[in-house]
């Protein structure tokens, strides 16, 4: 990472929380961080641990892997577990999608990239609401919420478990704007009833003031899309869902749901398929210049730190 001028560190705010934030946190479920240094020009430098299978995305969007829901319920659980780590230390990750979950040389999934992360706010002090990559972005972050906890990372979590169930985007969209309607389609505009509180966002009233009513999809519907989750991981999925943040699970209880001890048993990691060639791609993610986006990613790309850029 180059020293930045332009910052009263010379770091950058997204590389100062990367450091603290993997200095402070060691899970199996999450990258390790090494070692930090600096060079003889005082850039500086990340030692982190080498995860060589690529990423969940690159796994799930190759046809040639096949895999089933005891494959996806190993996959999901550490990835839960890694969430409920960060929170239970006061960490949100703010930024949790397919392709910031490495996978290691014996299978283990880790959650990277703490880029946009940071410690729980105190009660009333108002955070930023653009955050999170759009396609895992809850609905209160798109209506303007400032004041909001774990509750986000859990939306987040719940869009890549779809992801892992239907090989595809789940809430895909080109706008902020399209992105609220998606999710709208998907589990219908609230009302006060249903979500105390909604009409007093920032964003409400031009987005649903006016609007025509929208009730959720049935249970049918996601029968029908998430065959491989069972009925315990559909009802898992709809909690982690829940368009109101004080409804939805927290991380907590998301590992206690009965989904992760009734059959299918979760596949061992050393059983997992495998992805090839992961390892050109994690390598040309590190030389990505921060701020940088892959051609019609948009902003599906977050940003990243810029290990390549060393001299």
């Amino acid at each position: 990472m180059k020293i930045n001028q332009e910052y009263k560190d010379g770091i950058t705010p997204d590389s100062i929380r990367e450091i603290k934030h993997l200095s402070e946190l060691q899970h199996p479920n999450i990258i390790s961080l090494f070692a930090v240094f600096s060079t003889k020009d005082q850039n500086i430098s990340l030692v982190l641990e080498h995860l060589p299978r690529g990423d969940l995305e690159g796994l799930w969007k190759d046809r040639s892997i096949s895999y089933g829901g005891a494959d996806i319920k190993s996959w999901a659980n550490m990835l839960c577990q890694a969430v409920w780590f960060c929170h239970e230390n006061y960490v949100l990750h703010r930024d949790i999608k397919s392709n910031n979950l490495l996978i290691s040389a014996d299978n283990t999934l880790k959650l990277a990239d703490f880029g946009l992360a940071r410690s729980f706010a105190d009660p009333g002090w108002p955070m930023t609401y653009n955050v999170i990559t759009r396609f895992y972005r809850p609905p209160e972050l798109l209506l303007g919420s400032q004041h909001y906890g774990g509750c986000v990372d859990i939306w987040s979590t719940a869009c890549v478990i779809a992801e892992l169930a239907i090989r595809d985007f789940f809430l895909p969209s080109e706008t902020d704007l399209q992105q609220l309607s998606v999710i709208t389609d998907v589990f219908g505009i609230p009302t006060e009833q249903d979500w105390p509180g909604i009409s007093k966002l920032r964003h409400w009233k031009v987005n649903f003031e006016s609007a025509a009513v929208k009730r959720p999809q049935p249970l049918s519907y996601w029968r029908q899309r998430f065959p491989l989750m069972g009925e315990d991981g559909i009802e898992l999925l709809r909690a982690m869902f829940t368009m109101d943040p004080a409804k939805r699970l927290d991380a907590r209880q998301v590992l206690e749901h009965h989904y992760w001890t009734n059959a299918p048993r979760p596949t061992k990691k050393e059983n997992l398929p495998k992805q090839g060639g992961g390892e050109k791609k994690m390598g040309e993610d590190l030389k990505r210049r921060g701020g940088e986006i892959e051609n019609g990613r948009t902003d599906k790309i977050a940003r990243k730190l810029d290990f390549g850029g060393m001299k």
